[in-house]
């Protein structure tokens, strides 16, 4: 079914590529900056320029501010899916962290799965489109000798000049160096929107799912036999689970014997309707184009969503100790399967108000709504000897909000104001406070902004008695309260930032499944900047880095100091081809990183290893040519010698890898 699928996503593309145009896009952001004007001429006929292009942007639900596609090759991280500063767990797909901390700040009900965010599409990270005419694009990232696997497919097109509708698909199918590690992510969106003739009424449609499956070993047995001979192969070292199972490099191969399967599905639907001014402007003695300036705006929300959290291990291996060491489970020999199900379903119901004080300027506006959310759930585990269900959960929430937004007319400053209450409910208490203040200066010093959000918010479910693995926990937990204060500036000299954490009541896990709750303030400073240096006209140094710095008590592990640099020798060369090849380095101090819970998918707190990795070591060669990109990436050059850097205390990053990817633009 999986090779159906994909056949027939690629099969879409090169259909929508038989046409392709000359000027694929407005030129992106990249800071590159060879980018020509006859970049994507196709060069066959003598032709109008206006007629091969295509004026694509998008914009996120709740913005105003119109995007340009990037089209810049000097960043491999942009299209690949592991954002740069991830720390996981050995093998694309599988567990991760940030290593520049950023708080979970979501009130409300939270389920409390977050290890594989990375991966997965969101209706907050949903793209909303307008074309010219229709767009697609295919990327293909895969490793030879693993066989892994990373697809993306997307299309979209204006059916009318008011309809646009797209959508899109990534695949990651990774074997894995070592036993029981493969992954298989499938994830799809289907987004459109709509505005009336008269432009009185528009609707915002979107479904996000995601299917996130990764095989969980628990790390090795040692770490002393990754230098053993009698394990000549990593495949071959022993794991704490599923080590009965065989390892099939076959990216197709989506079973997970021992691991987490995540699914979930979200439908949203947002319609407004405006009350204002009308205005048209004739364009000839056939055509009018309608024109309308809202004063005030009604508008609907509804989302539906459905969560499903397992854990499966089918290949029980009761002669190792893991589940009695880490989960208290005295499995007799007899056995063999253990599954633990955790599911949820969210309705959500939002009404609100929009009122535009200044007709000439449509990004200013206030807003006033409400929410109603309904919550139900359930949880059970079973082996195949027993099962045991609880009974289900019914809540709700009534949520308050406001907002204010305004982009003054000379473009200058840029404030948003926005806060959230929940009045009643199962999260009565809980509220979310933002503020932000931007201003551009001018072209020298660019833009410098000042940011405060503070959040109390209930601890997520998992941390909840009736979370069936919560055993060590009697009583609910207090509130978490956060504040952040952030001030940025971005200029073409340099981008600085600065962020301190305020935490309290942080809860977290203290092993495998006991938890705990933090009752001092944890105080979090973040110190970062990232520069390109010119060294001549074709080499360019990037850089990176951040500095944190923590209690030492407190139950958050982040590195003194990360970095990321790129040093790459880029220019435009024979008019089409963009070319950008170097060294990629990246590193990050030691510091007690954490274990991994399999069971319970949560990284959890641990003191007695350092993790102390050398700087990780890539060559890499990225070009593009009209319409085409390509991707050539040397990884972990730093483990020639044998030696290989730690995630996670027994969870080893594989080895030496050549990884390859092409990235294609189609319109017709």
């Amino acid at each position: 079914m999986k090779r159906l699928i994909i056949f027939c996503c690629c099969l879409l593309f090169a259909e929508a590529g038989i046409a392709q145009l000359g000027n694929i896009l407005t030129q992106g952001t990249g800071s590159s900056g060879n980018n020509s004007p006859n970049d994507s001429t196709l060069g066959f006929t003598h032709r109008d320029p206006a007629a091969d292009s295509v004026a694509i942007s998008f914009k996120y639900l709740d913005s105003i501010r119109n995007n340009p596609i990037d089209s810049s090759v000097n960043d491999f991280s942009r299209y690949y899916n592991i954002p740069s500063d991830l720390q996981y767990l050995g093998n694309t797909g599988n567990a991760g962290y940030d290593l520049i901390y950023s708080p979970i700040t979501k009130t409300g009900w939270d389920a409390g799965y977050h290890a594989f965010d990375a991966y997965r599409y969101t209706l907050q990270n949903t793209k909303f489109y307008k074309t010219s005419k229709p767009f697609s694009q295919i990327d293909y990232l895969f490793i030879g000798p693993n066989s892994e696997q990373d697809l993306h497919a997307f299309y979209t097109n204006s059916i009318k000049k008011n309809l646009n509708i797209g959508l899109e698909y990534k695949l990651i199918s990774a074997p894995g160096f070592f036993v029981t590690q493969n992954t298989n992510h499938n994830s799809y969106r289907l987004f459109g929107n709509y505005q009336g003739v008269r432009k009185r009424y528009s609707l915002f449609f979107t479904m996000v799912g995601n299917t996130i499956k990764s095989s969980e070993n628990g790390g090795l047995i040692s770490d002393t036999f990754l230098n053993n001979k009698l394990y000549p192969q990593l495949f071959t070292i022993p794991v704490q689970l599923g080590g009965a199972v065989g390892y099939s490099p076959n990216p197709f191969n989506t079973s997970i014997a021992t691991g987490n399967i995540y699914k979930d599905l979200t439908l949203f639907l947002r319609q407004t309707y405006d009350i204002g001014k009308k205005d048209s402007v004739e364009i000839n003695d056939s055509t009018t184009e309608y024109l309308f300036y809202p004063k005030l705006r009604f508008q609907h929300s509804l989302t539906f969503s459905t969560y499903s959290y397992q854990f499966t291990d089918n290949a029980v291996n009761t002669a190792f100790a893991a589940y009695q060491q880490w989960y208290n489970l005295d499995f007799p020999s007899t056995v063999t399967s253990f599954t633990n199900t955790t599911k949820w379903k969210v309705i959500s119901n939002d009404f609100s108000l929009l009122q535009f004080p200044d007709t000439k300027n449509q990004a200013q506006f206030f807003l006033a709504g409400a929410r109603l959310e309904n919550i139900t759930g359930s949880r059970s585990t079973a082996t195949n000897l027993y099962s045991s269900s609880s009974d289900n959960y019914s809540y709700y929430n009534i949520v308050l909000h406001a907002e204010y937004r305004n982009k003054t007319k000379n473009k200058l400053w840029d404030i948003e104001a926005n806060g959230a209450l929940y009045s009643t409910g199962v999260n009565s208490g809980d509220y979310n406070i933002y503020a932000t203040l931007s201003r551009y200066l001018n072209k020298k010093f660019g833009n410098v902004r000042l940011t405060f959000n503070n959040i109390n918010r209930s601890q997520s479910f998992i941390f909840d008695p009736l979370y069936s693995f919560n055993k060590g926990t009697t009583i609910n937990y207090s509130k978490e309260n956060i504040t952040a204060l952030k001030a940025t500036a971005e200029n073409p000299f340099i981008n600085l930032f600065a962020t301190n954490y305020f935490i309290t009541n942080y809860a977290y896990f203290t092993d495998y499944y006991h938890t705990a709750q933090y009752s001092g303030v944890i105080n979090l400073l973040q110190l970062g900047a990232s520069k390109t240096i010119k060294l001549n006209k074709h080499w360019n140094w990037y850089i990176d880095a951040v500095l944190q710095q923590t209690d030492g008590a407190a139950p958050i592990r982040v590195p003194l100091f990360y970095t990321r640099n790129r040093i790459a020798y880029e220019g435009l060369f024979y008019k089409n081809l963009n070319v950008s090849t170097g060294i990629e380095f990246r590193y990050y101090t030691p510091y007690k990183g954490y274990n991994y819970s399999p069971v319970v998918g949560q990284f959890t707190l641990q003191d007695s290893v350092s993790i102390s990795n050398r700087p990780e070591i890539s060559a890499f060669l990225q070009f593009r040519i009209k319409t085409f990109s390509g991707f050539l990436r040397v990884e972990n050059l730093n483990t020639l010698d044998g030696a290989v850097n730690y995630a996670a205390p027994l969870y080893a990053y594989p080895g030496f890898m050549i990884r390859f990817g092409i990235r294609w633009w189609f319109a017709n």
